[in-house]
């Protein structure tokens, strides 16, 4: 609030030198450079109004799910990994890969990334949907024009300050060995933990680590983020219904494409944003995607 006040107040004072400046013309050059100052304090202003949700300033729990079509998808589902994982580089946030499940000749069928750092969910929740890529598959003999689909969950992560009725009488867990890399030991030792909430159904897996406890405590907190999306999504669709929203059921339409053929470009569905420049994306530079979309949301949780 004081920053708007004080924006308030060099507003005024910009009208008190435009009325001056009538007579005197020489004040029109600070007229423009408070001006100037102003739209860039406004700015910055609207931009925070767009990461002002309740868990905003959370850190986040990233998942990737290759989609249909085999080894194509689940090569893409790995660019997308290492795209977030450059973004997080870049952003100077810490990023951790608490489960991956290899592809069957290449790349990855899903990945969980738990993603710290302020306000990461506030900037990756831009990214929840499905992410489509065209060009030219590196897997056919014939280097045919492929479509490939992934599906990017973001959900912000559930500290013990969230109250969540998880009861250990609702939890199934299951320990098995690691599929994944890490050496001999994880191989040998049954490290990894499978966690099943049966009230709801879902199942949440960790093997990262070589320690079974530290796994379950990963395992814990995937859980406590996807029953926290559940219930995000209960008060969305309640919203919805209410405002008279179509909701869609599924993976829906895609929020972006990646096309690297014919030509290239990466385009927001949502927000038109869009660039040529799709190599540097794929290389974690997502800011400009991040930051239309969230100015394009200021005012819809209202």
């Amino acid at each position: 609030m004081q920053e708007w006040r004080g924006l308030e107040g060099k507003l005024n004072d910009v009208a008190e030198l435009m009325a001056l400046s009538a007579e005197d013309e020489s004040l029109q050059s600070e007229i423009e450079k408070e001006l100037d100052e102003i739209a860039a304090q406004l700015d910055t202003l609207e931009f925070q109004l767009s990461l002002g949700g309740e868990y905003d300033d959370r850190n986040a729990i990233l998942a990737i799910h290759a989609g249909a079509g085999g080894t194509e998808s689940q090569d893409w589902a790995e660019m997308l990994m290492r795209m977030y994982l450059r973004w997080t580089e870049r952003r100077g946030y810490e990023a951790e890969v608490l489960d991956t499940s290899p592809g069957d000749e290449a790349g990855i069928k899903s990945t969980v990334i738990a993603v710290n750092g302020e306000y990461a969910y506030g900037y990756l929740k831009s990214e929840h949907g499905v992410h489509r890529l065209v060009r030219l598959s590196p897997f056919d003999a014939d280097h045919a024009r492929h479509t490939s689909f992934a599906l990017v969950e973001v959900m912000p992560e559930a500290g013990e300050d969230i109250d969540l009725d998880v009861s250990p009488e609702d939890l199934k867990i299951d320990t098995f060995r690691s599929s994944g890399p890490g050496g001999q030991h994880m191989q040998k030792t049954s490290s990894a933990v499978r966690i099943t909430h049966l009230p709801t159904g879902l199942v949440v897996t960790c093997q990262s680590e070589r320690s079974q406890h530290m796994n379950k405590d990963f395992a814990l907190k995937i859980l406590r983020a996807r029953l926290l999306e559940k219930e995000l999504e209960k008060r969305e669709a309640e919203k919805a219904r209410l405002k008279g929203k179509r909701i869609e059921a599924g993976w829906g339409s895609q929020i972006r494409s990646y096309v690297l053929h014919p030509y290239r470009m990466v385009k927001d569905h949502r927000t038109d944003y869009e660039t040529t420049q799709a190599e540097a994306v794929l290389d974690g530079e997502l800011d400009g995607f991040i930051d239309a979309y969230l100015r394009s949301t200021i005012g819809e949780e209202e």
